[in-house]
């Protein structure tokens, strides 16, 4: 007689590939518990506090406050500040009943894929591309296209590679400033896009959480070109708040119900202390705080790039934005992964395998983000051209 199925089994959906990046930062960490000289350029997240008006709200709010749960959609002042912020920053005509807060981008984006996609739905994304796009994508379901966007694009989509797929997608998902390769994507292309998106159909779902970390090029909003588009925004990286777990939709006014009853299900509401003090990231003193990191992302950017060439690293993303620095080792690896690990077991440099952000050519990729210590980046430079023979 067979045996049944163990209650324990994992569901297929759960089968995702891994981010490996993931297995690289424990990997580091442990390194700096037991030799403390690791140097750690491999995951995405600001190495500086939410802005001090966030914490004083944050701490009054805990003190004062029940902070019970809050409207599945978020706190109505919260949402109509974002509202506002929106309508400031880029001239749009978004009303406080298209924001809904989310726990993170991340939330924001499942439940955007949970409201508008079916199972067997194709969505185009750009490869390189953030892995969990796709791996989330796949878990729910959605049939993954992925179009390879070399230097000849800036590694972003365009409007002539969506007019040459045998149909229209379900779904575009564009990122800019993008992560891995911190490319803005052209303001002209992306209005393109989504005139195209509207003309056929397709949902544009624009992932803007790096808007505000730009080095001279503007990042324009998709909400400027379609009021059909969805946008994903966020206080993590900008506003240096990743571990708030605090993000925002602003959707078309058929989304906002369904995603509203699916936030309502999944989470019941937002981190009710991080929707307390999110509002004050949104103050100008905020806001020239947060410019001031910036400022020194920027400088970051200029000693990595002059320090990685000088170590023989030098085909390098145009970094328009972001922290990230996605980089061509092909002359020393074509297994970043192995590479990745390899490199810090010998020096203590943690870098992110390009694996992780493109299964095709990201075996002679790594990403790099300088949002750390200028000196840290300095001495990941010294090390790196002991590696590839520059020192």
């Amino acid at each position: 007689m067979p045996r049944p199925d163990r209650p324990t089994r994992p569901s297929a959906r759960s089968g995702v590939a891994p981010f490996h990046v993931m297995e690289v930062l424990a990997a580091a960490k442990a390194r700096q518990r037991a030799r403390g000289d690791a140097l750690l350029l491999c995951t995405g997240q600001p190495a500086t506090p939410a802005p001090r008006r966030v914490r004083a709200a944050a701490a009054a709010a805990a003190a004062e406050e029940v902070l019970g749960y809050t409207e599945a959609a978020g706190d109505p002042a919260l949402r109509a500040a974002i509202a506002a912020w929106h309508r400031g920053r880029y001239g749009t005509a978004v009303t406080a009943g298209q924001v809904v807060v989310t726990t993170g981008v991340s939330g924001a984006l499942i439940l955007v894929f949970l409201a508008a996609l079916d199972p067997g739905d194709e969505v185009v994304l750009a490869r390189p591309g953030y892995p969990a796009y796709r791996n989330t994508l796949a878990a729910l379901g959605a049939e993954v296209v992925e179009l390879d966007c070399g230097p000849d694009t800036r590694h972003q989509l365009t409007a002539e590679m969506l007019a040459a797929l045998p149909r229209p997608p379900r779904a575009v998902i564009v990122t800019s400033p993008d992560n891995p390769t911190g490319t803005i994507i052209d303001e002209a292309e992306l209005a393109r896009i989504a005139r195209w998106c509207a003309a056929h159909g397709t949902l544009l779902v624009s992932d803007e959480i790096y808007h505000g970390i730009d080095y001279g090029r503007r990042c324009a909003s998709a909400l400027e070109s379609s009021a059909a588009a969805v946008v994903a925004g966020g206080f993590s990286k900008y506003f240096s708040m990743t571990g708030w777990r605090l993000g925002w939709l602003i959707l078309p006014e058929e989304l906002v119900g369904p995603v509203t009853r699916l936030a309502a299900n999944l989470t019941v509401c937002p981190p009710a202390v991080s929707q307390a003090a999110a509002a004050q990231a949104l103050h100008p003193e905020s806001l020239a705080e947060l410019d001031g990191h910036v400022r020194r992302y920027r400088d970051n950017r200029d000693l990595l790039l002059e320090g990685l060439a000088a170590a023989g690293i030098d085909r390098v993303a145009p970094a328009d934005g972001a922290f990230y620095l996605w980089a061509d080792v092909s002359d020393y690896t074509d297994d970043s992964l192995v590479w990745c690990a390899e490199l810090l077991d010998r020096t203590g440099v943690a870098l992110a395998p390009g694996v992780d952000f493109d299964a095709v050519h990201g075996g002679g990729r790594v990403r790099l983000c300088y949002a750390g210590a200028p000196g840290d980046l300095a001495e990941a430079c010294r090390r790196l051209s002991r590696v590839t023979g520059r020192a």
